[in-house]
């Protein structure tokens, strides 16, 4: 005799449809971190940046946290919340006591609190920073860095990622886009200079410096010949509405011709960033 089944949905169905809800929810809410150990005042800190994580850049709650603690090889340093309308925030711990030049260091960035649209905490990411392997008395200079979003001033669009050292030895990266038009600079800087006005309050991170003016050589719309001169303010947090940035593009051989001349002005998007630099020969 064959026993007849009623149709429904089985065991196996219901715990995947169970597996996918909660993986959704995980990869939906969970704190990013990113850090670096610096040098200030003779002594070894951890920089770091905490961010939730943007898979639902339209769904804001989602990202709002009001407790995310930071861990130190496991210890608490520090708190910070997630609001808007940054859904970041960053600040510098000493370095654990102890450890030691080159030293590997974990830092930790937990969510304590549920987040805002009622998913529960828990979530964690961590990252690992060496100690920097020379004393802190020969910290470089210090070194610009634009990451997030793409820096907005003006028409131009400034490429996501830029990098300027304070001195004319490391390579750095700075590529400009407005409308159909392109500036991609060379690797080397030909002038910079670098300065810390006390007017200008641009912690977090700790950084030796507030403003780079630098001028460099590079190609517009992929031909050769062109100068940039470019000023770089960090004037805080959260950067869009309150950084600064000047752009002059023009002929190297016929300075009359200028392709762009942004003057110094506010950022209407994106984050421009003062950091320590790293000991460097």
């Amino acid at each position: 005799m064959f026993r007849r089944i009623r149709p429904c949905m089985s065991i196996l169905a219901l715990v995947l449809v169970f597996q996918l809800a909660m993986s959704g929810t995980a990869f939906a809410h969970y704190p990013k971190i990113t850090a670096e150990a610096v040098c200030l005042d003779g002594s070894i800190v951890i920089s770091y940046t905490a961010t939730a994580w943007e898979g639902y850049p339209n769904d804001p709650p989602s990202r709002t946290n009001t407790r995310i603690d930071i861990l130190v090889n496991g210890v608490l340093a520090d708190s910070g919340a997630f609001l808007e309308p940054t859904f970041s925030f960053s600040g510098s711990v000493p370095a654990p006591a102890g450890a030691g030049p080159g030293d590997p260091v974990t830092v930790t960035a937990v969510a304590v609190d549920d987040w805002g649209n009622g998913s529960p905490a828990g979530q964690s990411e961590s990252v690992i920073v060496h100690l920097p392997e020379e004393p802190c008395g020969q910290t470089g200079l210090g070194r610009f860095t634009g990451g997030g979003h793409q820096v907005r001033v003006d028409v131009a669009r400034v490429t996501r990622g830029l990098t300027i050292h304070c001195d004319l030895l490391l390579s750095n990266n700075l590529e400009v886009n407005w409308q159909s038009d392109h500036f991609h600079m060379t690797e080397h800087l030909q002038t910079v200079a670098c300065t810390d006005d006390p007017n200008i309050i641009q912690f977090p991170p700790a950084a030796p410096l507030d403003t780079l003016v630098g001028v460099g050589a590079g190609r517009y719309n992929n031909v050769a010949g062109f100068t940039i001169e470019f000023t770089l303010v960090d004037a805080g947090e959260p950067g869009r509405g309150v950084d600064q940035m000047a752009i002059l593009i023009y002929e190297t051989a016929n300075p009359a011709n200028v392709v762009l001349n942004v003057p110094l002005q506010v950022i209407s998007g994106g984050n421009l960033q003062a950091h320590f630099d790293q000991p460097h020969q």
